[in-house]
């Protein structure tokens, strides 16, 4: 078992270094093909703590997931979101 922790946390931390190289792939991308983007594992890292007793803030976990504030991600590496990517979103909500 313990193990089994190792190699889940390993192929996390290679999607994360995979998701980090690929700045360009944007959440709602992400959202909209495979319905959970970056804010999710950060919201997820949140609520997985909660639940082993141990207090994370969402800050905390964004610059975790992100590797940089959300703040900062936002302004170097976000574009806006187009029509389409919109409309499929709020389709898919």
């Amino acid at each position: 078992m313990d193990k089994e922790i190792e190699i889940q946390a390993a192929v996390f931390r290679r999607l994360l270094a995979h998701l980090d190289n690929r700045k360009d792939v944007q959440n709602i991308e992400l959202m909209n093909l495979a319905g959970f983007c970056r804010n999710c594992f950060s919201k997820w890292t949140v609520a997985e703590a909660e639940k082993l007793g141990v207090e994370v803030d969402l800050a905390t976990a964004q610059q975790q997931i992100y590797g940089m504030s959300y703040q900062e991600w936002k302004e170097n590496h976000q574009l806006p979101a187009t029509p389409e990517q919109l409309a499929k979103f709020n389709k898919n909500s």
